[in-house]
């Protein structure tokens, strides 16, 4: 239900806030440590900044930190720059569809994205990187281009 853009940026602050006591870290590591392709997550980081999620400090040992504890940081200000958590039109193609006008799905609908926005405003940054510290999923690998090319040759 997420843009590309805002898995981006969690993923960003994750690794941000698990690497706190590597502050400032520089964008390309932040970049190789999510997975997240640099030039992408260059534009990411400077909205973050802009917004006040992220501090930047230039120069040889500059980089990247969190303006606040990632305890206090909620997804919820994250993503606003990313998602329309207002109103949304009607993902089942109906033109008019509102609480006045409402589809046949329209309450059930309204209730998920309302449990979605919940979820942003009450969860940290914090719980999430400690939540995904201990999580037995497995994160992808990702495969680098010259050893994809050995492998065919």
């Amino acid at each position: 239900m997420l843009s590309l853009t805002s898995e981006y940026a969690l993923r960003a602050l994750i690794y941000l806030t698990r690497n706190e006591n590597e502050w400032p870290i520089p964008g390309w590591q932040v970049a190789d440590g999510a997975g997240i392709p640099p030039k992408y997550l260059s534009k990411i980081l400077g909205d973050l900044v802009r917004i006040g999620v992220l501090s930047s400090a230039p120069g040889k040992r500059g980089g990247f930190r969190l303006n606040q504890p990632a305890k206090k940081t909620r997804l919820f200000e994250i993503l606003v720059p990313y998602e329309s958590f207002g109103r949304k039109r009607c993902p089942f193609g109906n033109e008019d569809c509102s609480d006045e006008y409402p589809c046949s799905v329209h309450k059930k609908w309204k209730g998920v994205m309302q449990a979605e926005q919940r979820f942003f405003q009450k969860t940290s940054l914090y719980e999430i990187a400690q939540e995904l510290k201990s999580s037995p999923a497995k994160k992808k690998v990702k495969v680098k281009a010259k050893a994809k090319k050995n492998r065919s040759t």
